[in-house]
């Protein structure tokens, strides 16, 4: 069995800006319904020839991305295999850039604070939730290609790393990069 976990292509977002944290709502909701830019590399797209079930997020980031590495179908699609969410506050009148913002945001999130999105403890949970359901369908098709986001997939490839897959610490996180998983099936002997 294989899941090969992918980042999605570079979404059609302008980051090199400054925003007040009040603005993050429709900031999210902005990023959320972006689509991509550019083309995959020819090692990503090749992917597509050696997986049958090609499993993705329901945002158009990860769905343009399957079918920008020439996914015929997508088999497998949901709302909990989705992104991790940054917190964020609902009045904050300081304008900082927006990438600035999302490391302030994204520490503030591992040290607890969750403000309009799940806890670090509820998103990893999820990301188990989808490990286990993409470990579920590879045991199936033996074969998946998995289309995610950044940080899930990082915790995704944590969660197989756990359970036995075999694979490397780190799926990659840049857009287009990716790892491949296999099942390491462990015999003991009396």
């Amino acid at each position: 069995m294989r899941i090969t976990i992918l980042r999605h292509g570079q979404p059609n977002f302008e980051w090199q800006r400054s925003v007040r944290g009040s603005e993050f709502r429709s900031l999210e909701s902005a990023y959320d319904s972006a689509g991509i830019v550019g083309s995959p590399p020819d090692e990503s797209r090749n992917l597509i020839n050696h997986h049958g079930f090609v499993v993705c997020s329901d945002l158009p980031r990860s769905v343009q991305s399957a079918e920008a590495l020439g996914a015929n179908e997508i088999h497998y699609s949901s709302p909990v295999i989705r992104e991790m969410n940054l917190p964020y506050f609902d009045h904050a009148p300081i304008k900082l850039p927006l990438k600035l913002w999302v490391t302030v945001l994204r520490t503030l999130w591992f040290l607890g604070f969750s403000k309009n999105t799940e806890s670090f403890s509820k998103a990893k949970a999820r990301a188990r939730m989808a490990s286990n359901k993409l470990i579920e369908l590879a045991a199936e098709h033996d074969s998946v290609l998995f289309v995610g986001h950044g940080f899930l997939n990082h915790y995704v490839a944590k969660e197989l790393l756990a359970t036995n897959w075999i694979g490397p610490r780190s799926p990659g996180k840049k857009y287009w990069e990716f790892g491949a998983y296999e099942y390491a099936m462990i015999i003991t002997m009396p």
